[in-house]
């Protein structure tokens, strides 16, 4: 299987999908970075910088993100950025039911890109990928099912300075994880 082709067209049917645009507006996020990507980084929806461009995490709160992946010796290059809603919300945050239906496009790119670390960026990445809510600052700095690292998303660190502490420090975890599992 080719995983470039194979996200293209799940790229294609999510610009074509008429229940993702609902009561959103923009390009469309699909995501980006290598299909063979052994870690994902999951967010939430895209604001208005990624619906301006079409890119995940290219606003403020990507900035930070990409500096931590960088910081914790990772290439962008090297691992894949998406989120479950995939279109920026008119309300700024998605509803349950924007997420429980992005997540079917979501399972579809990881089941395709199939890392052996999904990183989940705050709650609404944990309902997209988990289809549960977990309370993050209980759950930040830990790995569930060997598969699933929970953190802050990095809007959160940016709004309120004691998360981004508990953020720069559950992304020192991940790079102590990420050598045992890599």
């Amino acid at each position: 299987m080719n995983k470039s082709i194979e996200l293209k067209k799940i790229a294609v049917e999510i610009k074509k999908c008429k229940a993702c645009i609902v009561g959103k507006s923009g390009k469309a996020v699909v995501g980006e970075g290598n299909p063979n990507a052994r870690i994902v980084f999951v967010g939430e929806a895209p604001g208005r910088k990624e619906a301006e461009t079409g890119r995940p995490f290219v606003g403020r709160s990507g900035q930070l993100l990409r500096s931590l992946i960088r910081e914790i010796g990772l290439r962008e290059e090297d691992v894949y950025i998406t989120s479950p809603v995939k279109y920026l919300p008119n309300s700024k945050t998605p509803t349950q039911k924007d997420v429980e239906h992005g997540k079917t496009h979501l399972e579809k790119q990881l089941k395709i890109i199939a890392p052996q670390i999904i990183v989940l960026l705050g709650r609404v990445a944990a309902l997209g990928v988990l289809g549960k809510a977990i309370v993050i600052n209980k759950m930040h700095g830990k790995i569930i099912d060997s598969k699933y690292f929970v953190t802050f998303h990095p809007s959160a660190g940016l709004r309120f300075p004691p998360l981004k502490k508990k953020l720069l420090e559950d992304f020192k975890e991940l790079k102590n994880a990420l050598t045992i599992i890599f």
